[in-house]
């Protein structure tokens, strides 16, 4: 039978994460995992030749593709407004993580120092793009990079909200995240605000208005 990697990934984290809360995200669990999912020990390296980091990088990717896949699943999603289909994918990508929280708390540990940061970075920018994907964003120009620059704060501070949330079905990390968006989504209208102000004065401030606008930009 031909060697699968991404099943025997997808397999050794599942068997690793009960593990997790009690022993972190080290090689040994890994191991340890490969055995439980019916693999040689030393599968665990062969999969994950960098190790924690590896078996981390594609739990997220694990964590989006399901998210993604429940996201297209739906068949009311495509008719909601972007602000919903935002909200609506954070929920599918954390929500169902819920059982392991802890495992997330040693893994944010482990990709806050200086070798996981890249990790971190990586990670997140992945998590956003596909969130902005399935909302239906097409940009290529500066607006990918800032939509997504927002989208990572508010799916950033959610994260950590929900990690330390304990209400009912985590409706009060739901709420968070409608006020974040909300947030998000009022910037636009403040900016152009500020800008109709701007076109009000007299002519000495067109210079400092259009450069401000550049920066802003």
């Amino acid at each position: 039978m031909t060697f699968d990697r991404n099943l025997a990934r997808t397999r050794i984290i599942e068997a690793a994460l009960p593990h997790v809360p009690f022993d972190g995200w080290t090689d040994a669990v890994l191991a340890r995992a490969a055995e439980e999912a019916g693999y040689p020990t030393a599968t665990a390296m062969r999969v994950f030749p960098g190790g924690t980091l590896d078996a981390l990088g594609f739990w997220c990717t694990m964590a989006d593709r399901a998210m993604v896949e429940t996201c297209e699943a739906d068949p009311d999603f495509p008719a909601m407004k972007v602000r919903e289909k935002i909200a609506y994918a954070i929920r599918m990508r954390l929500g169902p993580l819920a059982p392991h929280r802890e495992a997330i708390r040693r893994a944010l540990a482990a990709m806050a120092l200086p070798p996981g940061i890249p990790l971190s970075m990586k990670t997140l920018w992945a998590t956003v793009d596909a969130i902005w994907r399935l909302a239906g964003d097409t940009a290529t120009d500066f607006n990918y990079y800032s939509k997504r620059g927002l989208a990572a704060a508010v799916y950033s501070s959610t994260l950590l909200y929900w990690l330390e949330d304990r209400s009912d079905g985590q409706t009060d990390s739901w709420a968070f995240l409608d006020r974040r968006i909300a947030d998000v989504m009022a910037l636009p209208k403040a900016m152009a605000g500020v800008k109709a102000q701007f076109a009000k004065m007299p002519n000495p401030f067109a210079p400092l208005a259009a450069k401000f606008f550049r920066k802003a930009s």
